[in-house]
């Protein structure tokens, strides 16, 4: 980074002591360190440095988002003259010193020497933010604090212009989603879903609360998804409906799957809840389908730590979903229910967590983009690492950057490469394990494709709250790894 970057830097987390909470908050957050610099208004001089630990302590005892920064405690701050030596500013870090300022003889700080003492890189978290907790506390300020309340429909709004649909109806979580939607489409007992096999389990159970059976289909290899040629093969009779995974961000092939919905005469039902803003040709997942269903828990793009979303362009069935949701109450008459109905209902606390995110969803997309492009660069070249599909007709959002780890070629199996990493420091996941083998189905099929790359995938760390430098330090790590053991 030349010095213009630098000074660019540090004039974005710089903030004067007159400015509020809310506003030092924004330069830490913009600044991706965790830190904001104090400065003199006009001369720019040094005065301290400020952490988000320091925010949070002030909010807890009692502080307003609008006043002065100056207010908050902090600890005495540690500075040095530009052209300190790399050995001196070494020593002057300690437990409750991470950054050291360095300062020109006019009190400026030129340079900003950052000691990054993370030893743990989490395979995701969420991005919170100041709007969060503004909008969190107008809903606790005005009681507006269960399912009624304008931030639920506001979110609502917003995501079906998101997803590019009619309609989006906010529920508790993904898996609830999930059953209201195939609800909705009357499925239940004697009826049968198609659903592949390398998935989170929720997609199975979803089928399995309205009585109906889950058919779980092979996957195929070049993204991962619910091999469409597997499909027909699954259809019989009593067939109703195919729910396709956008498994890890990138979407499944949809055309096909569409095309062999319409000669049988099935409706399908997206679970894209790992794929916010993930793109089929142009469109966005969620909308292509005759319903989509996403997801909100903690590591999702998008969160309200706990909270689903269904889409849909039909008005009939966004209709019965909202029904279905609030106990089977009718629209005209209260505390009158036509049908047996479910509380699925997501709350205006979570719905304001979800607004505040989907106004810098683009941000965040990108974030996840640039992530995804840094472990490109390092680990493209690793023979015996697949990295995640790209397919032409696609927009991988990479909700986890994802791998596949051939044993053979690398000289380490996917398990003893998540140990090592775990030794170091690195969250991993490794792939889902399919649901025709989990014991609560335990079917005796083989779909060797889905088994494999069961067998042989992980994540890698994704978190947005993950800098560039770390990433790179992950990178670092694994080559090391790879080389090490493949000795």
């Amino acid at each position: 980074m030349d010095s213009s970057e630098e000074l660019k830097k540090i004039k974005d987390i710089s903030v004067d002591d007159v400015s509020s909470i809310k506003q030092t908050m924004e330069a830490i957050n913009k600044g991706g360190l965790g830190m904001a610099l104090i400065v003199e208004p006009g001369s720019e001089c040094f005065k301290g440095l400020v952490t988000d630990g320091d925010i949070r302590r002030a909010l807890l005892d009692g502080q307003g988002l609008e006043s002065p920064v100056s207010v908050v405690r902090r600890p005495e701050s540690k500075t040095a003259p530009i052209g300190t030596s790399r050995e001196e500013i070494v020593t002057m870090f300690s437990d409750k010193v991470r950054a050291i300022p360095l300062l020109n003889d006019n009190k400026q700080v030129v340079d900003l020497v950052v000691f990054d003492r993370r030893v743990h890189f989490p395979i995701s978290e969420p991005v919170l933010d100041v709007k969060e907790l503004v909008y969190v506390s107008e809903c606790i300020l005005t009681g507006w604090v269960s399912s009624a309340g304008k931030f639920v429909t506001r979110f609502e709004e917003m995501f079906a212009e998101f997803c590019g649909t009619k309609f989006a109806i906010a529920t508790s979580n993904g898996t609830t989603a999930l059953h209201l939607a195939l609800l909705a489409l009357g499925i239940g007992p004697g009826d049968e879903v198609i659903v592949p096999s390398l998935t989170f389990i929720a997609t199975a159970n979803s089928v399995t609360y309205t009585g109906a059976r889950p058919m779980f289909a092979d996957s195929e290899t070049e993204t991962w998804n619910i091999d469409p040629g597997a499909i027909e093969d699954l259809i019989t009779s009593r067939t109703k409906a195919i729910i396709p995974v956008h498994l890890y961000g990138h979407p499944a092939d949809m055309d096909p799957i569409l095309k062999i919905a319409a000669k049988y005469h099935l409706k399908v039902i997206e679970d894209a809840a790992e794929a916010h803003g993930a793109t089929y040709k142009g469109l966005r997942v969620g909308g292509i389908g005759d319903m989509g269903v996403f997801s909100f828990y903690g590591n999702k793009m998008v969160t309200t730590g706990e909270g689903g979303m269904v889409v849909t362009n039909d008005k009939g069935f966004a209709e019965r979903i909202r029904i279905l949701r609030d106990h089977g109450m009718s629209k005209e008459r209260r505390y009158w229910h036509p049908v047996i109905g479910y509380n699925y209902r997501l709350t205006n606390l979570q719905a304001a967590l979800g607004v505040a995110q989907m106004e810098r969803i683009d941000t965040i997309l990108q974030m996840k983009r640039d992530i995804a492009a840094i472990y490109d660069s390092g680990l493209g070249e690793i023979p015996g690492i697949t990295l995640p599909p790209r397919k032409s007709w696609a927009q991988n959002v990479f909700w986890l950057y994802s791998i596949i780890v051939d044993s053979q070629v690398l000289g380490i199996s996917r398990n003893e490469l998540i140990e090592q990493l775990k030794n170091r420091g690195i969250e991993t996941r490794p792939f889902f394990p399919p649901v025709h083998k989990q014991p609560c189905y335990g079917i005796d099929i083989s779909l060797p494709k889905a088994e494999y790359l069961s067998a042989n995938g992980l994540s890698l760390p994704s978190s947005p709250t993950l800098n560039k430098d770390n990433i790179r330090r992950i990178v670092k790590v694994v080559r090391n790894v790879v080389n090490n053991m493949s000795m």
